[in-house]
């Protein structure tokens, strides 16, 4: 899908993104149609449709949710080339991070006494490392990425597209390869930082039926037991 993507540079490139947008909307219009009772009766993949549908169409309604998606980081990866980029044909270095996650949804509901996360599958996070607006993948300025999905199985698992600055990177890297079994990192995407690519939303961009991403939040988080033998070590 991401091949597929064209940046829009007039009103009729902007209606075929539009006309292609709504046609995947329909794909998954019975799903996003589901009441949110009905979420823990869901598969994961059907909670990811639920998810981008009242995104795209439901927007208003949805924002009552206060939704958080909550990726969980499990596996990192470093890529460092030099020479010829393949994306964007031009010499130098580049470095990319991607991180396997588990994705989690996170909604606030009247009926629910508490917050409920649910489990929308596995994923992945690919993150261009640039302290400038980087070519690949295409984005609005200050958008920090986007998500899609498996082309495949649309939308089945969640994939993020986007880039952090130099000194992001240096400051979560230390703690992605922490050697804590119980130091865990998550990336969180909030309601208020998401937004449907499609008209109206010009400071976002992507594929037909993406969502935009205008902020990135990293949480790193341990037990106390943890912090304490931390704590013992620094005054050996």
């Amino acid at each position: 899908m991401r091949s597929d993507y064209i940046q829009r540079f007039g009103t009729e490139i902007d209606d075929a993104h539009e006309k292609a947008r709504r046609e995947v909307m329909k794909t998954i219009e019975s799903h996003g149609n589901r009441p949110i009772s009905e979420l823990a009766e869901m598969t994961d993949g059907e909670r990811v449709k639920w998810f981008f549908w009242n995104l795209h169409e439901n927007l208003d309604e949805f924002r009552k949710l206060e939704p958080t998606l909550i990726g969980q980081i499990t596996c990192t990866q470093l890529t460092i080339a030099d020479g010829l980029s393949m994306a964007t044909e031009k010499v130098g270095m580049e470095k990319n991070i991607t991180l396997t996650c588990r994705w989690h949804l996170r909604v606030a509901y009247a009926t629910f006494q508490n917050e409920e996360a649910f489990p929308i599958g596995e994923g992945s996070v690919e993150l261009s490392v640039s302290n400038t607006l980087p070519e690949q993948p295409p984005l609005q300025k200050n958008q920090k990425g986007y998500l899609e999905s498996d082309s495949s199985l649309y939308p089945h698992q969640l994939y993020l597209y986007g880039w952090v600055t130099e000194p992001v990177w240096n400051e979560i890297k230390q703690h992605l390869y922490s050697p804590t079994p119980n130091c865990q990192a998550d990336l969180m995407l909030r309601d208020n930082c998401l937004f449907p690519v499609k008209q109206g939303f010009g400071f976002v961009a992507g594929p037909p039926g993406a969502v935009g991403i205008t902020n990135l939040e990293f949480r790193i988080s341990s037990h106390s037991a943890d912090r304490r033998t931390n704590r013992r070590s620094e005054t050996l």
